[in-house]
This record gives structure tokens, sequence and C-alpha cells, in this order.
């Protein structure tokens, strides 16, 4: 950096500093600052002009005024002015000023671009440097749009200077990140990738930073530099810290260029060539074996540096899971950590470990270290770290330990810290369905669990073991005996009571023959619970009841009392006063065998995946819960014969199936290192996240990376129909019934359609109670539809359903207040179609029924496949499609301003492929497509002829099939 001249000191500057810093009150600084404004605004409006430091001096004034909080409204000028100074000092204070207050759409953007052209072209390091620090520092758009092209070609010049090569690409690396459709590579990728050879050691590192990014959207263009990065790093880890002493940190070297090159090679998978598979192979042995040598300063500052490089080394061998040595030798470097007197090491070490127990290589290894990991979840004073010690318990648990574990994890969930009580509960749960081999064990698990974490036991919990009891004959008997023992303890959590009388309705028989729990014991026991339970449970009891009729005629009397009694019949809630009404008469009018076709025991439910999984996803968040896991736990669900849904009342009278809570709607799909409590989203922003690039991470199992669908199998449904639903269980869990009918469509709902003529996601609708936000994905004739529900008030919505004209998944009848709930809908197109289906939404809020009708943002248009055309083949297509009803035409005037870039999007938006240079008038825009449908595909050509000067359009739409051109026609004619 040059250096700065005496007369750079800026004694005025300090004057006004030293002014400010002596205000005795904040009255008295305001009133020295407008002052001084005053005085700065008269002196650039003044005759006389202006030399460059007193330029520089006023522009840093105002500068300090706006970092004080004040707003600034003049000057910009004077600052842009000083770009153009041949002083360091005074370039430096411009660029300043630029990058903190203009505005990315500021007027002066075009004189700012020129003055950074001149800088960047002057070939004066320092300069260079400053125009591309405030290139990253700004970082707009129309920065990437003006200097996207130019930056590439300075990284990789053989003359730039290595400071500005290492200014360049952590520029190029924010306007990638800002603007990545503007940062295209291209013929620069190799040259950028040969960075990793560099001789300087700072290019490296600033280069590497921009290669991991665009490695991560684009691997296959970037793949040669795994060999490089493998060779760069060999050398790092085989240097002693004397070779590379301007990079050496606390006797580490370049700690940071390892780590980096380390995360790098995660991007991939472990390399083809055999050579440079060993020569990574030799570096983290390498590595591995540093670890264990005696540490060469006792500065934390040595430790840190060292350790950083050990975790990302055995994060690439997790990554790469095919080195079973290293994968041994990662467990017993982490299991030194265990004991480490270093809270971070502790936390960082289980993490780890973690993901190391779910490697077949490696889990015995884990296995070992089962004695510490307990002790950690009793002994450490850091919740954090007792949480990550509960999920390797999770995690290491097999067949041979599970029943320790289990023991382990009961033990300490009767001092467990609140926060992570619920997902204990879950994982016990879990481990219990899924290493049951003897079911008597299982149930004494699971009541155990509503003993000891009652309130955190969530309903998909007691459902499970409740499917599991009525699909194994076995284990009926020994359930009814062991919930009637748990039942008589004075005071039993609600969800026992639930459990219980579930249990002992269906299968009270199995134990009605020893006098100590006679029928009548048992009514006795039930109905001693009943005045302390909510109403859902009392209803459950009733229907308990009533089965008690069917099982044990000599209860009748004594039943039939309890239900005729005034707190019954006359119950201000409805649906008790109506069960109550319903079972008395029906136990009095109708015959024994009537009675005993009606109330039947329930049949065993059909095999499903277990739902304590996805909750337990919900619960943790995206990539808590592995594929693999997912796919173990539905396998181990199938031995268990259960079910994934709410399993009905214990009557089959009047019974409805709820089905289990929808997935979380924390949608970004991001993984984090440490757990984040998920706070519902704020009534002002319930969609924020919702259409971020992630996409939704529950129903991740039919989508890809991309996003796109993948492995959709197309559901089967009758031809008439547009919408069939996915792999779901709508018929075993109907929604609740609501006598109301559904509600015309709102006046606004073509309007609100027509919005996603164009594009797949955004707000579908919005009132003062309810938001639905919309994220959708196309292929071919198939599609997937995401439904968000936002409840914006601090007031429950009950009963919450939606219908659709076509089969539809319910979706969770509570949204919380300020809360959303998902709903997932998969979407094949059967045949051509003019009509969106119609949604209706109906919910309590406040006592008061909403109704409102919607139509679903189902356009013909979504399901194009973009097709390539030469001029010669649209036009000789063209001219086949001449028959008048193959055609659709309107002229219109335009409703927005005529915007070539906006025109662009809109017709790619459509989903078609935009067809350039093939129209002789180049004003012109000429589309081709075709609509895949289960039963034809439609070939669709597009021309639009905009006259700016009349602001009129003219579309035109040739199809083979001439309602799909209509439709077409008038769909897109709202949209321009």
């Amino acid at each position: 950096m040059p250096a700065v001249s005496k007369g750079d000191g800026m004694r005025g500057l300090a004057v006004f500093i030293s002014d400010i810093r002596n205000c005795k009150s904040k009255e008295a600084e305001i009133k020295r600052i407008n002052k001084e404004l005053a005085n700065i605004r008269s002196k650039f409006k003044g005759d006389k002009a202006l030399d460059g430091y007193s330029k520089k001096k006023y522009v840093c004034k105002l500068l300090f005024i706006f970092l004080l909080g004040h707003d600034i409204d003049f000057g910009h000028m004077e600052a842009v002015n000083l770009l153009s100074s041949n002083k360091y000092t005074e370039k430096q204070i411009g660029y300043l000023f630029i990058s903190v207050l203009v505005n990315s759409n500021s007027e002066l953007i075009r004189l700012i671009n020129n003055a950074i052209k001149n800088d960047l072209s002057s070939r004066n390091p320092t300069f260079m440097c400053l125009a591309l620090h405030c290139i990253a520092n700004v970082g707009s758009r129309e920065m990437a749009e003006a200097f996207a092209g130019e930056i590439p070609r300075i990284l990789v010049a053989g003359d730039t200077m290595d400071s500005v090569k290492q200014s360049a690409a952590l520029c190029l690396l924010r306007l990638y990140r800002t603007s990545p459709d503007l940062v295209l590579m291209g013929e620069w990728t190799s040259r950028v990738v040969h960075l990793l050879n560099d001789q300087h050691m700072g290019v490296v590192t600033a280069a590497i930073s921009l290669i991991t990014c665009l490695s991560q959207k684009n691997p296959e263009e970037f793949k040669t530099c795994v060999s490089l990065a493998v060779s760069r790093l060999s050398r790092i880890v085989s240097s002693a810290s004397t070779d590379l002493q301007d990079y050496t940190y606390y006797f580490v070297p370049a700690p940071w260029l390892s780590c980096k090159l380390l995360r790098l090679l995660q991007c991939y998978p472990p390399p083809e060539d055999g050579a440079v598979k060993g020569r990574l192979v030799e570096c983290l042995e390498t590595i591995l074996n540093k670890a264990q040598e005696p540490p060469k300063s006792k500065k934390v500052q040595h430790s840190n540096a060292k350790n950083a490089i050990l975790f990302e080394a055995i994060a690439l061998i997790i990554h790469y899971d095919s080195e079973p040595n290293l994968l041994v030798r990662a467990c017993n470097q982490l299991g030194q950590f265990l004991q480490h007197r270093e809270t971070n090491l502790r936390y960082l070490a289980l993490e780890s470990m973690c993901t190391l127990a779910s490697s077949e290589f490696s889990h015995e290894a884990v296995k070992t270290h089962i004695e510490t990991v307990i002790n950690a979840l009793k002994t450490e004073r850091d919740v954090s770290v007792r949480q990550r010690a509960a999920d390797l318990l999770y995690a290491m648990c097999d067949r041979s330990n599970a029943k320790q574990i289990v023991a382990e994890m009961l033990s300490y969930l009767e001092t467990a810290d609140y926060s992570i009580r619920e997902e204990m509960v879950l994982k016990v749960a879990i481990l219990a369905e899924k290493y049951a081999v003897d079911y008597s064990w299982y149930v004494d698990t699971i009541l155990n669990l509503i003993r000891i974490a009652g309130d955190y036991v969530s309903e998909e919990v007691w459902y499970r073991v409740i499917q599991i009891v009525i699909n194994r004959d076995d284990v009926q008997g020994y359930a009814a005996k062991t919930v009637f023992e748990a039942l008589q303890a004075p005071a039993c959590h609600e969800n026992m009571v639930k459990v219980g009388g579930y249990i002992l309705g269906e299968f009270g028989n199995l134990i009605a023959g020893d006098p100590r729990s006679s029928p009548l014991v048992q009514f006795n026991l039930l109905h001693s619970k009943f005045h302390l339970c909510s109403v859902p449970t009392r209803a459950l009891l009733l229907s308990a009841y009533i089965k008690f009729i069917n099982l044990f005629p000599e209860t009748k009397p004594t039943i039939q009392e309890v239900l005729r009694c005034d707190s019954q019949i006359r119950n201000s809630d409805v649906e008790l006063q109506q069960r109550a009404v319903e079972y008395l008469k029906l136990s009095s009018i109708a015959s024994t065998d009537v009675l005993a076709t009606v109330l039947e025991e329930m049949p065993p439910f059909p095999e499903r995946e277990s739902s304590i999984l996805a909750k337990l996803k919900k619960k943790k968040g995206p990539g808590a819960v592995s594929g693999n896991e997912l796919e173990e736990g539905k396998r181990e669900g199938g031995e268990l014969n259960g079910a994934g849904e709410r399993p009905g009342d214990s009557s089959a009278i009047g019974a409805s199936n709820a089905s289990t809570p929808s997935p979380s709607a924390d949608l970004l799909g991001l993984r984090s290192a440490a757990p984040v409590s998920a706070a519902p989203p704020s009534a002002g922003s319930l969609l924020v996240d919702v259409f971020s690039e992630a996409g939704p991470a529950a129903p991740a199992a039919g989508v890809n990376d991309d996003g796109f669908l993948r492995d959709l199998e197309p559901p089967t449904e009758s031809s008439d129909s547009l919408l069939a639903e996915g792999p779901g269980d709508s018929d075993s869990a109907p929604p609740s019934v609501v006598s109301e009918d559904p509600a015309p469509p709102l006046p606004e709902s073509d309007e609100l359609l027509n919005k996603f003529v164009c594009k797949n996601n955004g707000v579908l609708f919005e009132n003062q109670l309810l938001q639905i936000g919309v994220k959708s994905e196309y292929r071919q004739n198939l599609g997937r539809m995401y439904l968000f529900y936002g409840n914006k008030t601090s007031v429950q919505f009950v009963s919450f359903t939606t219908t659709l004209n076509v089969q539809l998944k319910p979706v969770d009848p509570l949204v919380e207040g300020g809360a959303q709930v998902q709903q997932v809908i998969n979407i094949e197109c059967l045949t051509v179609f003019s009509d969106a289906p119609l949604l209706n939404i109906k919910f309590r809020y406040g006592g008061a029924m909403q109704n409102l009708t919607l139509k679903l943002p189902v356009a013909i248009n979504k399901f194009f496949q973009p097709t390539e055309m030469s001029s010669h083949d649209f036009f000789q297509r063209w001219k086949q499609l001449s028959q008048p009803q193959q055609e659709a035409q309107k002229i219109f005037k335009a409703n927005h301003a005529m915007d070539t870039e906006v025109l662009k999007a809109k017709l790619l938006g459509l989903g078609t492929a935009l067809l350039e240079k093939v129209d002789p008038n180049p004003d012109n825009f000429v589309c081709a497509g075709v609509i895949q449908t289960k039963a034809q595909q439609v070939g669709c050509l597009l021309r639009l002829e905009p006259n700016a000067q009349a602001q009129m359009y003219r579309l035109t739409l040739r199809s083979s099939k001439d309602t799909v051109a209509k439709r077409l026609c008038e769909l897109l004619a709202e949209q321009f």
C-alpha cells in the first residue's frame, strides 16, 4: 500500500470526531452534526472548486455521520469524482463511501461502473484491488452484469499480480453467490482449476474457496480439481512447519488451506485413479498420525488448528465410507476426545461418531465406546453435549445392545432437560419398536415411557403401540394385563388412560377370567379416571364402554346408567353428548347379533412405515434421519406389522381416522452442526423460507438434489380426472366431516390462478387470517405440489380440512397460532383439460366456521416438454398446422411494460422452449413444446408479435388439438 503523506491526516475530520465525542447529550450531538452538514453542503455548492483533499475530508465526514445512524442525502457525486483521482487515499475514500452508501439502484451506478472499468484496465495493482473490493462489497446484479466477464480474465491472466488474483477470486465468488446465472466460467474453467498449482499460497487459498462453490453447483465441470487438490494437500501435509514459514500458524502448516482442500474433496466421490487415491489415503493417514504426536505448543491456537484439520479429514473419511482401516482409526481417534477436558472437542467427537455409527465398517468400533457415551449422557454439564450423546446412543443401537441403551435412555429421561425430552421419547419409542424381539418387552417399555414422560409422549407413540398390539395376537393378553396394572396407580397420565381404554375395550375379555380383573372391576377402574380426562379421552372411554357391553353383557345395566346420567346426555360438549345418546340408544334397541357386528374387534392395520420416524425427522429437521434409517424403519415396521396412521376409536361407530401431522414447514433443507430448536414462524413471515432453493424437506424421497421429480410412480385413477393421489393412505384416514357445503369459488380465483401460469412458486391466497403458499414442480405428465397453510393469527384453527374435487390426502386438523402445516399432492395429467380443480378449505376460527374455495394452480401448460427446433423445421410444422380449428389468435393491448427480458422469462416460465433467431423479425418471439399427458402428446407452436409503438400484441398458437390452442391463448393473453 502506498505510504500516507503527512498531509493526509485530515485534521478537520479529527476535530469533528472529537467534538462529537465531547457532546454531553444527544441533542448537542444532533446540533453539531446539523451544523457540519450545513457547512459541507455550502462547500459542495459553492463557486470555488474544491481540491481532492477537501473533497476527501468532507466525504469522510459524511461517511462518519452516516455510521452514527443519520441519513445522508447528498455528497454521492463528490464521492464518485474521487474515484477518478490518481491519489490512493482519495480513491480509497471514494470507494469506501460508495461501498457503504450507494444503493444498487442508484442513478450513479453507470458512472461508478465506468470508473471501476478504468481502474481494472489501469494495470495498477493497488487501484485494481480497490475496484475489485468495491464490486465484491456492493455485489449487486448490476455489478455482476457489468464485470462477470471481465474478472475471470483478470484472475487467470499471466501478468496479474498475486494480490490482484486473490481479490479477483474472492470478488468472483461473491458475484457467483449473488448472481450465479450471470457468472459463466465456460472457457475459463480449466485455467481457474489450475490455480490450485499456483506458487503463491494466498492465491491458492482464495481460488479454492471459489472452486469449492463452483464444484458444488457443477461438479462435472470441475472434477479435474480432485487430482490437483490431492497433490497440493500432499505437499502441505508432508511439509515441515519451517517449509511454509509465511503460512505456518503455531507450528501447523497452512491450516486454513488444508481444511479448504479437504472440504473441496468432500464434493466428490473417491478418486478413480489408483495413484491419486493412494496418495490421498497416505495424506489422511499422515493427518491421523500427526494427531497422535505430542503437541509442539501448549497454546490453544496450536491445538485448534491441528484439530480443525483432523476433523475435516475425518469428515472426508466418513464421506468416502470405503476405507475400513481409516474409518476404524478415525473412530479410535474420536474416542480419545470423548473424555477430553475441552467441551467443544467432546461435542464434535460425539457428533462425528454419530455419522461413523452408520457405516458398516466402523459400527462395531463405535459400539466399544458405549460406556463412555452413557457416562457423558449422565454427567455432562452442557445440554448440547448431552443431546449429542443421546444421538450417538441412538445411532449405535442394534439388536445386541438395544435393551441396555433403551434402559439407560429411560433412566436418563427422569432427569433430562425439558428441551430434549420429546426427542428422547421419540428415540426410545423407535428403538423399542425397531429392535423388539420380545413384544412383551416392547409393551413394557412404551408403558414405562408414558409413566416417566407422559407429557412428552406424542400421539404417534401411543397410536403405534396400539397398532402393534392389535396386529400381534401373541401380545394382546399380556398388553391387557400390563395396562390394567398400570391404571391402578393413583396418578395416571392421560396417555396411559387412552392406551388403557383402547386396549381394554378391545381385549379386556382376555383377562376377565381373573377375579381381580373381572369386567366390572375393569370398568370401574377406567371410569375412576373419567372425570380427570380431557374431552377427546372421555370420548375414547365412552367408546370403550360400549365395547364392554358387547364383550361383557353383565356390565350393560351399569354402563347404561353411566350413559343415561345428565353429565353425559346433557353434556355441553356436542361430541360427548352425541356419543352418549347414540351409544345408549344402540345398547337399548340393537339385538345381540347386531351389537356384535357393529362393535366387532378392530381389524389389523395395514403394513405401513412407522410414523414415529417422520415425527423425529420433523423434530430434528432435514437430514436428521437418514434415508437408510427411514428404509430400515419401514422394514422393521413391516416385521411388527404396524401402521403409520392413527388408530380409530375403540368403537367402530362414528370413528374417524385423522392423519398424522404433516412434516415440519422448516424447508430450508440446511444441515447445521448443532441442532437449533425450531420455533414456529412469525405471523408476518409465515412463508418466507417456503420458496427456498432447497425445496421441501419432508417428502424428499421422491425428489432429487436438483428439486426435480425422481422415480415418481404414476398413480392409478379413472381417465376422466386430472389429479390422482400419490402413494398415500387417504382411504384409511378420511378427513373430519364438516356439515357445511363447500363455498362457491372466490370471485378473484381466476385472477389468482393466472398468477401461476408462468411460475410454479408463490403465495396463492392471503387474507387477515390465512396465507396459502404453493411450491410445485413438473416433469412430463407428472407433478408434485406442496401447499402451505399458514395461520396468521395467534389463535388456533380447529377442524381444519381441505377437500378437492378429486382424491386428496388429509391435512392436520389443528393449526396452531402463528404456525404452518404442509400438504403434498402428487399429480398426473391423464388427458387434456381446461378447468382447474377446486380446492375447498374449512376451519373454525374463534367459534365461527370459515369456508373458502380456490382454484388449484394447475394449468395445461404445466405439462409442457420444451422442444428445440430449427427455423426450417418450425415453419414447416407451422404450415402443417394450418386447419382453422388448429389455430387460436388474439390481438390485445399490453397489460404491463414491454420489457424484452421479462417477456422471455414469462415464455420460459410457460414451459416451452424459446427459439432464438427463428423468426425473420427479431422483435418477435417463437416457442415450441409438447404437452405430455398419459393418453396422448400434443404439440404446440407459439408466436408472439409485440408492437411497441401501439403497445399491442398479436398472439398466435397452433396445436394438433384445437381445445389446447384456445385454452393456452386465453391463459397467455392475461400474462403480457
